[in-house]
């Protein structure tokens, strides 16, 4: 897709948050009213016919687009949180990150075997995030599942596509 309106507007912060780190900034996106309505059309044009019933926000700048896309959808959202951030009963994903693990949680309650599932997050690296927010809602047997990202980073050496396989149909809005 890469649409240049939306490259334009992406900021890259270089050595962030360590040396050698590109760091890609979507702020700059959701500040821009021509950005948000590019990502929602896009967004809207690539899931408007795959019976989308939920949409799975990833804490939390999947949030933002999420919800959007929810709601352009007729869609509910989920969201996927940091342990402690969800009032009612929720069920955890831990996962490996670069410097030890981390948890993920949805509510018990999110998803239904009836969904349709969109997991939405604002970008792709090392996949390892995304992937533990896969197996979380594997565990409540959707119909369908799909993937989406604001952006996808496979310069730098990042094979985050790679690691999660090709079980998931993936689609990101600009690829870098």
């Amino acid at each position: 897709m890469n649409n240049q309106y939306l490259l334009d507007h992406l900021r890259v912060i270089p050595d962030f948050p360590q040396k050698g780190i590109q760091f890609r900034d979507v702020t700059t996106l959701f500040k821009d009213a021509k950005c948000l309505d590019i990502m929602e059309e896009e967004l809207y044009e690539l899931y408007k016919d795959k019976g989308v019933t939920k949409v799975v926000g990833i804490e939390s700048r999947g949030f933002i687009m999420g919800a959007i896309l929810a709601k352009r959808l007729g869609a509910g959202l989920a969201l996927c949180r940091k342990p402690g951030k969800l009032p009612a009963e929720v069920i955890s994903q831990s996962y490996s990150k670069e410097y030890g693990t981390d948890t993920i949680e949805i509510h018990k309650d999110a998803i239904t075997e009836d969904d349709v599932v969109l997991i939405h997050d604002d970008l792709l690296a090392t996949g390892g995030t995304i992937k533990a927010a896969w197996d979380l809602v594997k565990k409540f047997n959707p119909k369908k599942c799909y993937m989406n990202f604001i952006i996808e980073i496979r310069d730098e050496g990042l094979h985050g596509r790679e690691f999660l396989g090709d079980e998931i149909e993936i689609t990101s809005l600009i690829t870098v």
